[in-house]
């Protein structure tokens, strides 16, 4: 057995804090920075202290681990890259702003690379010909840079980050199938490994392109995610992925006609709900809010910074979530209409606006597009684009046609579930998480774009298809942290955890430092890595034992007074269980412990 290293706390390169750091958001980002994992460097980039390294490093190990076992080679591209890769695939300009951009000496175009698809791609191009040298699995843990317009939340959303990205390639589609599903085994044991709570949700695969894609969420209230569970069935998505089950079509042909009527003072849904009530109620029940339809203005941003209206219609009790429109629409992003933009289109009028201007073939020529709940045959009140004026038994399919439908209104807890509804009757309830690692059927769009071809058994060209599959290392670490700190300090999962043992020599007494530096070496030389608080001067008990608990290795081993009895106290930082070893064989009854 290989002796570990004593890490000394005398002369460990590490600060303790106190005080929160100003800018820390979260919980994480807070206690990394005062237990001394991490020190900022800039917005979005930190320093990584010896510490934070090892934790760092230890997760690094594990997906090297998993992704080995699956038959994955690991190699290493450079950060620095060259623009015509991107440009071939049309993500020089679809990254917009999101990346650095830089020129050389010579004018020529760079970028820091946010992700690597297309150099992945022609690297097998470059060596590959045949399709006897697939499948192939190839991936790397390389640092990555985005230029995030708001990093937050320490390691959680940072301009620098580092991701291990695999790829699989294989020559048709039941292949790219069997080698999704490999890494998706190997994902549930790389975060079984990790030692956090975690769910698998169906996704969208945004501005990476491709088909099936699940991410792997840090359950965590302060996740940027939002996703949803049913609670009759095992399905799980982001609210970005969820996909309303469309109502049947209705029949309309004894509908009345659609007829504007007055409907002042009404530019709210509950205003016009209130006054439909009042002037024009219904026989079979009151008015809903559900019962109109809500149009509502955004301006889509292409990556050229063109600017392009749209109209999206939603039933009244909801709301469009901008979130989960971007993300049907990456990679553009999707900003409120202005007050400044309403004005460049006259026709709309704000409060009542209508389907009647709205549509591609409209006078507006504003593309229109709905919700899924709006099919043929359903009536509704809505703008009809006059002030103070509403339409009523407006049919869609007859009065009106959009352009399209989009999956942009707000999930809510109670919705159906889109899978099991109405046959097992289950229904939606939410949560937050932290996006840990992301997987895609990516198809051909890259094998198309830089024209990756082997040769089949037929000797035939054969476009390759495709999986990407990432996870972020430097991510999970606060994930992690998020996940398992308490009111003390951080509480490392064992894997991946600095250090095995924290040793305290709680005292002056030489006799304690002795006994602490003996214990230290014995576990080292047992294979255990340790950190020792020898600190002398006037670093008092109660401060060590603040900086264990804050530090959150997982096993606590106070050499103290009861050393005099020939006893240690051994402590599980999780549980906070205490027992007292025998000083005589301590250093083997604490292997025994931390297993």
């Amino acid at each position: 057995m290989t002796a570990a290293r004593v890490l000394r706390m005398s002369d460990l390169f590490v600060r303790t804090l106190r005080e929160d750091p100003n800018d820390a958001e979260v919980p994480s980002h807070r206690l990394l920075v005062r237990a001394g994992y991490i020190r900022r460097a800039a917005p979005g980039i930190y320093t990584w202290l010896p510490l934070g390294l090892r934790v760092l490093r230890n997760i690094e190990s594990i997906i090297r681990e998993e992704m080995d076992a699956i038959g994955g080679q690991e190699m290493l591209f450079p950060a620095l890259l060259p623009k015509e890769p991107y440009e071939a695939s049309g993500r020089w300009t679809d990254y917009g702003e999101n990346i650095f951009r830089l020129k050389d000496r010579k004018e020529a175009d760079y970028l820091l690379g946010p992700t690597h698809e297309e150099m992945f791609t022609l690297a097998v191009k470059d060596l590959y010909s045949s399709y006897k040298d697939l499948p192939l699995t190839i991936y790397q843990i390389q640092t990555k840079y985005r230029d995030e317009s708001r990093p937050r939340a320490g390691l959680l959303r940072g301009r620098e980050f580092v991701m291990k990205d695999s790829y699989s390639f294989d020559v048709d589609d039941a292949g790219l199938e069997a080698s999704y599903q490999r890494h998706r085994d190997a994902y549930i044991r790389i975060f079984d490994r990790l030692g956090f709570d975690y769910v698998i949700v169906k996704a969208t695969s945004g501005a990476m392109g491709g088909s099936a894609s699940e991410e792997f969420l840090a359950t965590a209230e302060v996740g940027e995610d939002t996703y949803v569970r049913c609670t009759r069935c095992d399905y799980a998505a982001n609210v970005e992925a969820v996909e309303v089950r469309a109502p049947e079509e209705q029949e309309y042909a004894d509908a009345p006609a659609a007829h504007v009527e007055d409907t002042p003072d009404t530019p709210t849904i509950e205003t016009l709900v209130a006054h439909l009530q009042a002037d024009f109620p219904r026989e079979d029940r009151p008015w809903e809010a559900a019962d109109t339809l809500k149009n509502v203005m955004v301006v889509v941003v292409h990556p050229d910074g063109t600017r392009e209206p749209l109209a999206i219609g939603v039933p009244g009790d909801r709301d469009v979530d901008l979130k989960r429109l971007g993300g049907q629409l990456e990679p553009l992003e999707v900003e409120p209409m202005t007050e400044d933009d309403l004005r460049e289109h006259p026709a709309l009028v704000k409060g009542y606006i209508g389907p009647g201007v709205l549509g591609e073939e409209s006078a507006s020529g504003i593309r229109f597009l709905v919700d899924p709940r709006v099919v043929e045959g359903t009536r509704w009140v809505t703008g009809a684009n006059e002030p103070g004026k509403h339409v009523l038994d407006l049919v869609a399919g007859r009065d009106f046609t959009p352009d399209g439908t989009i999956e942009a209104a707000e999930v809510r807890e109670g919705d159906h579930c889109p899978r099991c509804w109405p046959e097992l009757g289950g229904t939606l309830v939410a949560a937050r998480g932290i996006e840990m690692g992301h997987i895609f059927q990516l198809g051909r769009t890259y094998a198309d774009a830089l024209g990756l071809q082997v040769l089949d058994e037929n000797g035939k060209l054969v476009t390759v298809t495709m999986g990407s599959y990432g996870i972020g290392p430097s991510r999970a670490v606060a994930a992690i942290a998020e996940n398992t700190l308490d009111e003390l300090g951080l509480s490392w999962p064992r894997e991946i955890a600095p250090a095995d043992v924290h040793v305290v020599a709680a005292g002056k007494d030489q006799a304690l430092l002795d006994a602490a530096e003996a214990l230290a070496g014995d576990l080292a030389a047992r294979g255990l890595e340790v950190i020792l608080d020898d600190r002398t001067g006037k670093v008092s008990p109660g401060v060590k034992f603040k900086d264990a608990e804050l530090i959150g290795v997982p096993t606590i081993v106070t050499v103290g007074r009861g050393l005099a009895e020939g006893t240690l106290e051994v402590r599980d930082r999780a549980s906070g269980e205490r027992q007292d070893v025998p000083v005589e064989g301590a250093a083997e009854r604490i292997a025994e412990l931390v297993g």
